[in-house]
């Protein structure tokens, strides 16, 4: 298995913008994250372009159904022979057993990952859905049911890193949006974590979305992050 900890996100709404970037990286210094909007339009056939290519591919979906036909949608995943696909930890403990069950007689299992609060959600949005706890303490609160449930580890922001390697065991997984290099530009994001920052505080692998695939030069970009992380 690759040892990148990098995952590129292909947050493009068409094949060819995806696979021009594709094109001038290397698979075996990242992996490839498809996420809802592409896969939309261009289906599986997107994911097994890439895997052709020699890319590990997350499926970044987020199911969120019945455990039936959560179970169903993870086996397809497996199917297609992606690398990670993911679900929501708020489908809850027999949705993610189900889940877990289903990938569990796979020669080539993908990993599974749970979602638990989305980072667009504070507090207040918490509160209006029931559930009282600051975000951080539902996302350990829903990180402890993921693994128990059998799932791999979370999806998590760097604010909650931490606390969540901590709390779980060291084999659970931790996959981290939200970084930016030393040497990007921030935009709109104003609490932000360099990739060494959230490897050392315990992030297993991290999302990385316009400081690679917004350069003049991606596989650039990809070494800049490399040596980041090399120091």
């Amino acid at each position: 298995m690759k040892s990148s900890p990098i995952i590129v996100a292909l947050d493009f709404p068409s094949k060819n913008l995806a696979l021009e970037l594709v094109e001038k990286l290397e698979p075996s210094r990242c992996r490839l994250k498809v996420g809802k909007e592409i896969f939309t339009r261009e289906g599986p056939q997107l994911v097994e372009e890439l895997q052709k290519r020699g890319f590990d591919v997350f499926l970044d979906l987020k199911y969120h159904d019945i455990p039936n036909t959560v179970a169903a949608a993870c086996r397809a995943a497996a199917d297609l022979g992606v690398w990670m696909v993911n679900v929501h930890a708020l489908g809850g403990e027999a949705m993610m057993e189900k889940a877990a069950e289903a990938l569990a007689g796979y020669e080539k299992r993908p990993m599974l990952i749970a979602v638990t609060i989305l980072t667009s959600m504070g507090g207040e949005d918490l509160i209006k859905i029931g559930l009282s706890e600051s975000p951080e303490a539902n996302v350990l609160n829903l990180a402890a049911l993921a693994e128990n449930s059998g799932a791999d580890g979370v999806v998590c922001s760097p604010k909650e890193v931490t606390a969540l390697r901590a709390a779980r065991t060291a084999e659970f997984q931790l996959v981290t949006p939200g970084i930016r290099p030393e040497w990007a530009a921030k935009g709109d994001q104003n609490r932000i974590t360099t990739p060494a920052q959230a490897i050392n505080m315990g992030s297993n692998y991290l999302v990385i979305g316009r400081p690679i695939t917004a350069a003049d030069d991606p596989m650039e970009a990809l070494g800049l992050i490399e040596q980041e992380l090399s120091r």
